[in-house]
């Protein structure tokens, strides 16, 4: 059985997606980032992990929370924070972010059967050069400390990272991480039935409020 982690924060204005402002307002992107882990909750529901952890940097647990072990996250920058939690866990495990709201359930559901014997880690690139998601049979934080994130080397950098320990990678599809407006736009876009698009939809002109 597998073990699913998401990786979130809690969502306060001008703490969380800040990068979209401008043009939104630093309360309309914490809504936006909401209404993006609210879409990765929903998305993953019905995947068969034995168990379930938020990774969370925050007070106020989101609703859709409550089916998961919450564990803040240690301190440090995020290759020491996935490092710490990969090390906390036994068996396969998955860890997703929060800012793929498009999101399949299909895409994943190949690691939450049973393990393929040829594959030991599994890596999903970002459009940006990073990745949404890394899963390893045997996790171990070692592999993950230590490799730059937040640059667009950071997912072929993980890569070779796995594969000079030995381990053999499968590729899962890659997805817009969304950082800027325009990977806001684009994602709701490729997903209209999302919260998501819905609420970035509802912060346009002339929308309903």
């Amino acid at each position: 059985m597998t073990t699913l982690i998401i990786i979130a924060k809690e969502c306060i204005p001008g703490r969380v997606k800040t990068r979209l402002h401008p043009p939104l307002s630093f309360e309309q992107a914490a809504i936006l980032a909401s209404a993006s882990l609210a879409d990765t909750f929903r998305a993953v529901s019905a995947l068969d992990a034995s168990r379930r952890i938020l990774l969370f940097d925050g007070n106020l647990f989101p609703l859709g929370s409550e089916p998961y072990d919450v564990i803040h996250q240690v301190s440090g920058d995020l290759d020491m924070r996935l490092g710490a939690i990969f090390d906390e866990c036994d068996g396969p495990t998955v860890l997703i972010g929060m800012d793929t709201p498009q999101l399949d359930a299909a895409m994943l559901a190949p690691l939450f059967g049973e393990w393929p014997a040829d594959v030991d880690a599994f890596l999903g690139f970002a459009v940006d050069g990073g990745y949404w998601t890394i899963a390893m049979a045997e996790p171990d934080g070692s592999l993950i400390r230590g490799v730059p994130m937040s640059q667009d080397t950071t997912g072929q950098l993980q890569r070779d990272r796995l594969v000079a320990a030995g381990l053999r990678v499968r590729m899962l599809p890659e997805l817009v991480d969304v950082d800027t407006i325009d990977d806001a736009r684009l994602v709701a876009g490729l997903a209209p039935q999302t919260e998501f698009a819905q609420t970035l939809a509802s912060f346009q002109p002339g929308a309903n409020r």
